[in-house]
């Protein structure tokens, strides 16, 4: 489990800006799921984790789309 201010510096990011997230505040990102117990927000690290894939594999469709994507180095293009 983390606190709001782990995630944080595991995003590298303020902890204004990971509660905009949880609450759905920022644009074109899904809220980040976490559990709530009093006043205190808490975020599996396995949730982190997941969130940050989905946004990484959504980034590389968009990049894909827009033929942004590197090559893999081993996409048979030798010098």
């Amino acid at each position: 489990m983390l606190t709001v201010k782990e995630a944080a510096r595991e995003l590298r990011c303020s902890k204004a800006h990971v509660h905009n997230v949880i609450n759905g505040k920022v644009h074109d990102l899904p809220p980040l799921p976490v559990l709530r117990i009093g006043r205190r927000v808490l975020i599996r690290r396995e949730a982190l984790t997941s969130w940050m894939e989905w946004i990484e594999g959504r980034e590389a469709e968009i990049q894909r789309g827009a033929g942004l994507a590197r090559p893999h180095a081993d996409s048979g293009a030798r010098g």
